[in-house]
């Protein structure tokens, strides 16, 4: 089935889809990698994919922590050891870096 596009045009990939094709799998590890990295863009450690500069948003940043947070409680027991360590190192490395910016007030 031929996918259309606008003006009912035959569907054309763009370099975005190009690009999301060339990208690694997903797994446990890549998702959690994922959500870290939102986490820390919201911690104003990275930079947003696309902006100049970075900007602290902890109310974003708590939310994807405790997001990580509910994925090891719910997946307690099921995962691969390296899998189990990655997640619980990753928590504790965000939520430390949570609580000194909510302390300094950012």
């Amino acid at each position: 089935m031929e996918e259309k596009g606008k003006k009912g045009a035959a569907y054309e990939p763009s370099a975005e889809d190009v690009d999301v094709a060339a990208m690694p799998g997903i797994n446990f590890s890549t998702f959690i990698f994922s959500l870290n990295s939102s986490a820390l863009v919201h911690l104003g450690k990275l930079s947003a994919p696309g902006v100049k500069g970075k900007s602290v948003n902890l109310p974003l940043a708590k939310q994807t922590i405790d997001i990580l947070g509910m994925l090891e409680e719910k997946t307690a027991g099921n995962l691969a050891e390296d899998e189990a360590k990655l997640l619980k190192n990753m928590l504790h490395d965000l939520r430390l870096m949570y609580v000194k910016l909510r302390d300094q007030g950012a």
